[in-house]
């Protein structure tokens, strides 16, 4: 399993070179990849619509996460605590946080095979930030793949 995980988090390192100094991260932790995007990568200022820069960076991901059928891929947003009050949508920073995470997960299947199946889109808003001196760095979106467990699940429930 470890080596599968490592063998993983290498492509996706390969697939995403250009933009790890572009507010781009990724990091193994406890089983599971995490791809950090800032959201200065992705989107403008309160917006939804992923920028050029962003969507070859995640067409890039999708490329490599097709192929991986025994996967589970959240995508979480993230913002910071600005307070959004509009009479549209987003109205707030839940609503900006779960948009963002499909507007990443409709280009994702735009431009790859992925089974939307494996896909899981939340919203987390400005509930777990990572850096509480650094707004910029709570805007952003975590992509989360880990292991599919249901087979294991089977086994321990028999």
């Amino acid at each position: 399993k470890d080596k599968a995980v490592q063998e993983l988090k290498n492509k996706v390192k390969n697939a995403l070179k250009g933009f790890e100094n572009k507010g781009l991260t990724i990091e193994e932790k406890n089983g599971k990849i995490y791809v950090s995007l800032e959201a200065k990568l992705l989107f403008a200022s309160g917006k939804t619509a992923v920028e050029s820069e962003g969507q070859a960076a995640l067409v890039g991901l999708a490329k490599v996460l097709e192929t991986e059928k025994d996967l589970e891929i959240i995508v979480e947003g993230h913002t910071d605590t600005d307070k959004m009050s509009s009479a549209k949508h987003p109205k707030n920073n839940w609503e900006l946080s779960v948009l963002r995470s499909t507007s990443v997960i409709n280009i994702m299947l735009k431009n790859s095979e992925i089974n939307p199946a494996q896909l899981i889109a939340a919203g987390r808003s400005q509930f777990v930030p990572i850096d509480l001196n650094d707004k910029a760095k709570n805007r952003r979106i975590e992509i989360i793949i880990s292991p599919n467990l249901n087979e294991l699940y089977e086994l321990i429930s028999k």
